[in-house]
């Protein structure tokens, strides 16, 4: 695989945009399978390993500033994944966490003389990088929006949901093991649930800053007005502003829209809607819907609410008679924002390979139906592992 991609580098020279971005996606769908690979070793290896806190001698672990170029890679390395998770949680957009992730350790590193020592790096990491989701948000200045009615489709009878076109899905794989991680509020699964970080796009920057810093992460009033730069008074009043926003964007029991993590059952049921999306069996994929289920595809404008007219909209490019019949279906499971996602890749009429089309992340609720399908473009099908041809 190593020589593979040394290969695929080498190859990679300056060409007309299309072809450089074909070679550019294919690096980092090898690359991201190389990861896998290297982190499923990392994580066999750590089992019989002796924990580095027997054998580190208490200096060892306080390390001082000034730091140098290896000592500094190596604190903020050993905070990457925790502090993506921020920036994701922050912004929503995996794309845009990975640039922030750039971004705050760049300036950490120019900040570097401000670190008080290894103790504290992971509440000076979250400070910088804070600020730097904030400064990103400033810039962009995005609210979420209504979807609206399109010509000649039929929607449903439901209410249009929010549209948050930038929102996108993050990789399990990436998330922080619980060594990494420890505290418990840091890595409780529900926040990172779609549903969740649809929600909280819906609050103003610093509000959001403030509820993810003390209801997530778990810092104090005091820790969230330093990173801030906010008085305990302006922190508690932003924090009671935002948690009932929040809780009028969330499905109104809690069952709803969060849980334990998947099931043997929903696991079984996800292949069975794989398979039957793979059958094109329209009817299958029905018995597997909720009555109010609810499908989106950000970025783009396309939205139902209620099974007939998502059934209304699959028949159209399911049918191997209709003009619309989009091509043959094949699955590969995935795991996104700790819930149960399917990758789909269609082989058109006329063509002999499967690429990849769509990454539908499932939502179920308590009866154990499909309550809603987040459908996402396959960019991002190399950070998950999937590969974009089969």
């Amino acid at each position: 695989m190593i020589k593979e991609i040394g290969r695929q580098v080498e190859e990679l020279v300056p060409q007309p945009p299309s072809v450089f971005y074909s070679g550019v996606t294919e690096l980092s769908s090898s690359v991201a399978r190389l990861r896998r690979v290297a982190r499923t070793a990392r994580d066999t290896a750590r089992e019989s390993v002796t924990p580095a806190a027997v054998t580190e001698s208490p200096a060892a672990t306080e390390l001082q500033v000034p730091l140098d170029e290896g000592d500094f890679a190596a604190l903020v390395e050993s905070h990457r994944r925790e502090i993506q998770v921020h920036c994701y949680r922050m912004t929503g957009s995996y794309d845009d966490a990975e640039d922030l992730v750039q971004e705050t350790f760049l300036r950490a590193w120019r900040a570097r003389e401000t670190f008080q020592g290894r103790a504290g790096a992971r509440t000076w990491l979250y400070r910088i990088a804070t600020n730097t989701c904030l400064d990103f948000q400033r810039r962009t200045a995005r609210r979420p929006k209504r979807y609206e009615p399109l010509p000649g489709m039929n929607h449903g009878g439901g209410e249009p949901p929010a549209r948050v076109t930038w929102l996108q899905p993050y990789p399990d794989d990436e998330l922080p093991s619980a060594e990494e991680q420890p505290e418990a509020a840091a890595v409780s699964r529900e926040t990172l649930e779609l549903v969740f970080l649809a929600a909280v796009q819906h609050l103003p920057p610093r509000q959001r800053a403030v509820l993810v810093l003390r209801d997530v992460l778990g810092l104090t009033a005091v820790e969230t007005g330093e990173a801030l730069d906010m008085t305990v008074a302006s922190v508690n009043s932003a924090l009671q502003r935002a948690r009932p926003t929040l809780r009028d964007r969330l499905p109104g029991r809690r069952a709803d829209w969060t849980a334990d993590g998947p099931t043997e059952h929903q696991r079984a049921l996800v292949k069975r809607y794989m398979a039957a999306a793979e059958r094109l069996d329209l009817s299958e994929v029905a018995t597997l819907l909720s009555e109010d289920v609810t499908l989106t595809m950000p970025p783009n404008p396309f939205w139902f609410t209620g099974r007939d007219a998502l059934v209304e909209f699959l028949s159209v490019s399911l049918d191997v008679n209709s003009p619309m019949f989009l091509g043959h279906w094949r699955h590969l499971p995935a795991r996104a924002n700790g819930q149960l996602a399917a990758g789909g890749y269609v082989r058109r009429p006329g063509t002999t390979v499967y690429r990849a089309q769509v990454l539908d992340v499932l939502r179920f609720d308590a009866d154990d139906r499909i309550a809603e399908i987040t459908s996402f473009e396959p960019h991002l099908f190399p950070a998950f592992g999937l590969p974009l041809r089969l």
